[in-house]
């Protein structure tokens, strides 16, 4: 369910299961924690996507009942985005929700579709966010409307998205624009993307 594969020299991981709105299991979470800790340290960049109009819609509903949603794999993947030295982008191709803002929020670049929605009701469900989650989307968006989303929760279109700092672009085709995107880091040396995003 979580497809690995290269287009001219990015590391593309897919989240491929559309028939449940690429829901997250727990197997799921700890292959592309694996991916993030093994196989995308031999690259200048990581993409992360999905199969279908939804992105991701969180943790698998009946795995979220059995404890799930507050697994630590949800900040191990995480975590490991964000100490990647490559240029990590999340072409979302749908609407994201819940534990799945998480590895997004930890990338250095998200590119979304139009239609795409963006929620995170964990003061709805009764769950805290992952642990980073909140200071990422801060950092992002301002404490006020990570506050809107988190405990007001707020279900933000792509337009808002975009105009809050959330999302930095809005394509019809987000993995296209997000290999736009990488095209510069595709063609530097390692060394090189690592040092300039450290700096950043």
């Amino acid at each position: 369910m979580i497809r690995l594969s290269r287009l001219d020299g990015a590391l593309i991981a897919t989240i491929d299961r559309p028939d449940k709105a690429n829901s997250l299991t727990r197997e799921m979470l700890v292959r592309l924690a694996e991916i993030a800790e093994t196989e995308a340290k031999d690259t200048n960049v990581l993409i992360l996507t999905g199969t279908g109009k939804v992105f991701s819609a969180g943790a698998d509903l009946d795995e979220a009942r059995a404890g799930l949603a507050t697994d630590p794999v949800w900040e191990r993947l995480s975590g490991a985005i964000a100490a990647l030295p490559c240029l990590s982008i999340a072409a979302l191709n749908g609407t994201l929700a819940g534990g799945a803002f998480g590895m997004a929020l930890a990338c250095d670049l998200r590119v979304a579709a139009g239609h795409a929605n963006f929620f995170y009701p964990v003061m709805k469900l009764g769950f805290l966010p992952q642990p980073s989650d909140p200071a990422r989307l801060a950092a992002l968006v301002g404490p006020a409307r990570a506050k809107l989303i988190l405990m007001g929760g707020a279900k933000v279109p792509a337009e808002a998205a975009l105009g809050y700092g959330l999302i930095d672009r809005i394509a019809d085709d987000p993995l296209a624009e997000a290999m736009a995107l990488a095209a510069p880091a595709l063609t530097a040396r390692p060394a090189h993307v690592a040092a300039i995003k450290a700096m950043v």
